[in-house]
């Protein structure tokens, strides 16, 4: 385990972001046995247009007026900073060379505010611990001096277009100058050793905390009416990541089940064919701490992926939630999904999912379930930080030796 170091952690998760990230539980993890500043995101110019309105800008707005502080120290060996520095928004400028210059200006500008803050909190020896910032952290181990740079994968970006005009270039030029890549998942491993020989699969972390059956005191009343077997799902509803023909297929063919949905609709799943059959629940969004009574009422919990390269890759955290509570679980296969492959009915199709769904219902035991909750709580966010102190430790013992890459 890595100890009384210094780590920059930069990343596109803010702090005060509305929704939870990994790199928000590693920074608590990492700032246990180190010191860590935590650099978030700076204004550029596109994004003070469009959203000035929200109140998370205008908070960074009035940073930069100096009218609140941009460095505070946010618990013990820990520090949240706001570089007060405007960028350009080039993320889908078409023009490579131009693209190049462009990012080189926000990098120091960016730099020069990282700089201001390890300064003045006395930061020596780096380690930069960056989550996928790939545009705006191109060039800061040389700006900052950082000792090491290690690049954090979790989400196959680049298949998403906003990503797509200059991350494909950029992204692979960068995991091939830093020191290592770690990875979520097997597949993105595999994807970033062909820039780096130095990538690795760290596994994740997640906090099941909540997802405890003995915590579970009532079954809400909107399930709890529902008729068994109940077959779930809980999450977003977004077509680009989900299924529907999946679950259409499970409702057809078996009336007797009930197909019961937890989570926020797109337009497609609005407009879907699943609103007019009678045995298919929509239980719309429920807060984080309600979701446990609702998987506990599950008889069999689904992710119906659909295979494409944003998801491929994903390390679903929703099959340690359903894991922790015991439920058998049936999913799309992937590469990423492989490290589940003993505990998760993994299915390649519709019809798969059909046969796999009825066998889990059939196969349930207390002692399968007592594994399964023992898989989920060994994916603690304690193990994911020692994964990746390890490889870093590794590469800088390889450095020091003269055996990098």
């Amino acid at each position: 385990m890595i100890k009384n170091r210094d780590i920059v952690m930069v990343g596109l998760a803010a702090l005060d972001s509305r929704i939870g990230s990994n790199v928000i539980n590693l920074a608590d993890e990492f700032s246990k046995h180190n010191r860590v500043l935590y650099v978030n995101y700076p204004l550029d110019r596109l994004t003070i247009l469009r959203e000035r309105k929200d109140p998370l800008i205008q908070k960074r707005l009035r940073m930069l007026k100096k009218k609140e502080p941009n460095l505070v120290k946010v618990k013990e060996n820990m520090w949240s900073f706001f570089p007060l520095t405007v960028l350009e928004s080039i993320n889908q400028l078409p023009i490579d060379w131009l693209f190049d210059i462009l990012n080189k200006i926000n990098n120091k500008r960016f730099a020069k505010e990282v700089n201001k803050a390890i300064k003045e909190l006395g930061f020596k020896d780096i380690i930069i611990f960056n989550d996928t910032d790939m545009f705006r952290s191109f060039y800061l181990k040389e700006l900052i001096g950082a000792k090491t740079h290690c690049y954090y994968t979790r989400d196959n970006m680049i298949a998403v277009d906003y990503w797509k005009t200059q991350g494909i270039r950029i992204e692979a030029a960068l995991m091939k100058k830093v020191d290592l890549v770690v990875a979520n998942s097997t597949y993105l491993a595999e994807l970033a050793r062909r820039f780096n020989p130095n990538s690795f699969y760290v596994g994740q972390g997640c906090d099941v905390t909540l997802f405890d059956k003995k915590l579970i005191k009532k079954v809400p009343d909107d399930i709890a009416k529902i008729k068994k077997p109940i077959i779930g799902y809980i999450g977003v509803l977004y077509t680009l990541r989900l299924d529907i023909d999946v679950l259409v297929h499970l409702a057809e063919n078996r009336p007797d089940w009930s197909i019961v949905l937890v989570g926020p609709e797109d337009e497609e799943f609005k407009a879907s064919k699943l609103h007019q059959m009678d045995n298919v629940y929509f239980l719309g969004s429920k807060k984080m701490e309600e979701l446990p009574a609702y998987l506990y009422a599950f008889d069999v919990a689904l992710n119906p992926q659909k295979l494409n390269e944003v998801t491929i890759g994903n390390y679903p955290r929703k099959i340690d939630e359903y894991l922790a509570m015991g439920k058998p679980t049936v999913a799309t296969k992937t590469k990423a999904m492989e490290v589940f492959k003993d505990y998760v009915y993994l299915a390649n199709n519709k019809e798969e999912y059909l046969e796999l769904v009825e066998r889990a219902l059939k196969e349930n035991t207390p002692e399968k379930e007592l594994e399964r909750e023992k898989l989920a709580r060994s994916h603690t966010w304690e193990a994911n930080a020692n994964a990746i102190f390890e490889k870093i430790e590794l590469i800088e013992k390889q450095k020091e030796n003269g055996n990098s890459k």
